[in-house]
């Protein structure tokens, strides 16, 4: 295991395993966050996809959770689920 600088946290941090993603974006993500980050994300990613019902097989909605993805990873203002307070 790795430890690495978390750009979502400013800490340093494990690191993932892998890459979670295949290609340039995946590569990205297992150099700047950690594992911590990204399962934080993961779980937002879940509640946002249940609250809002998206059909990730529509384009609009998978480019959607990207975007909130980026948003999240770089601290700036993403889509919350309602009722959602953070740790």
């Amino acid at each position: 295991m790795q430890i690495i600088l978390c750009k979502k946290y400013q800490e340093e941090l494990p690191s993932l395993d892998a890459p979670p993603l295949p290609g340039d974006k995946g590569m990205h993500i297992f150099k700047n966050y950690s594992k911590k980050a990204w399962e934080a994300w993961i779980a937002l990613q879940t509640m946002l996809i249940n609250e809002n019902h998206l059909d990730l097989s529509d384009k609009t909605n998978r480019k959607w959770l990207n975007e909130q993805m980026e948003l999240f990873f770089d601290n700036k203002d993403y889509q919350r689920p309602s009722g959602y307070i953070p740790e």
